[in-house]
């Protein structure tokens, strides 16, 4: 029997489980007469007789009883899992990959993300951390976060932090060692602790500005790392100078362990957006992170 007469069948079972037509035509909301030609329709194709009809009822003939007890479970079942399919597009499942920097994830990511997690267990979050500006289409990850003046013009931005500040630190024991410098340039006489760059495997550049005036600086040291962290650790332990967010590093300042230098000079990157292709709209998961991520000052 062709696929497309699986709606006989359907008919069938309706009206073997109502013993009536009256009843069956009016849960599959069609006509009796409609519903009485598609019957005998089947029951020509079988060479079988599936019902008995009197005038007052509806009754499986022995073939009738055996398609209903062998069919219906398996039509039940397929119903459910096309009802279970269709409840997706409801409820937000998936894996969501995202790349950041190891300052992103700690500070933003994860903090917001561990809520999304507990309330619905079917989506999945992957964080790879990663300093290089990725092609998060080409690289197959769902969001990338970055600064705002990093992301693509043609991606779908949104902003889930504040302006970032950035400042100069070194700890009491090395600015002993070595005073501190009063100007950009004079970070050429000091160990600074860099910060190398996966996309092209140079040095991060220190971007400084006091007022409209901006400087690029390039700096030498001793030490050299992958991440923000290692940085300041580095500089904690007073191996020289770290670029570091302002914010990273106030608890230290405040706790005597750093010191800033050349505070007037500290710029200010826009925050930290989240981006995403234009093709990744409408996808629950996604949107469900993304929004769990956005900034609300």
């Amino acid at each position: 029997m062709a696929r497309e007469n699986f709606h006989d069948l359907l008919a069938f079972i309706a009206v073997a489980r109502e013993r009536s037509f009256t009843r069956a035509a009016a849960q599959l909301r069609i006509s009796q007469s409609t519903l009485s030609h598609t019957i005998k329709a089947l029951e020509q194709r079988l060479g079988l007789r599936l019902l008995t009809r009197t005038t007052r009822s509806v009754s499986p003939t022995e073939a009738g009883e055996r398609l209903l007890k062998n069919l219906a479970p398996h039509f039940e079942e397929i119903q459910a899992e096309l009802d279970a399919v269709g409840e997706l597009r409801d409820s937000p499942a998936g894996l969501i990959r995202i790349t950041a920097t190891d300052y992103a994830a700690s500070t933003i990511l994860w903090p917001r993300l561990s809520k999304v997690l507990v309330r619905y267990p079917d989506i999945k979050v992957e964080v790879s951390v990663d300093y290089g500006l990725r092609d998060i289409v080409a690289d197959q990850f769902d969001i990338g976060v970055r600064f705002g003046d990093q992301v693509a013009k043609d991606m779908i931005a949104v902003r889930i932090g504040p302006d970032q500040r950035m400042c100069i630190v070194g700890s009491p024991a090395y600015l002993k060692r070595h005073p501190a410098p009063t100007s950009p340039q004079q970070l050429v006489d000091h160990h600074c602790i860099n910060l190398r760059l996966p996309t092209h495997g140079g040095l991060l550049t220190w971007e400084l500005q006091r007022g409209r005036k901006m400087l690029q600086v390039r700096v030498e040291g001793q030490a050299v790392a992958n991440n923000t962290y290692q940085m300041l650790e580095a500089a904690l332990l007073g191996i020289g100078l770290a670029y570091v967010p302002a914010d990273l590093a106030s608890p230290h300042v405040a706790q005597g362990r750093l010191r800033k230098v050349l505070d007037d000079w500290a710029p200010t990157f826009p925050g930290h957006h989240a981006y995403y292709a234009t093709r990744r709209e409408g996808h629950k998961a996604l949107e469900l992170v993304i929004e769990a991520l956005r900034y609300r000052p």
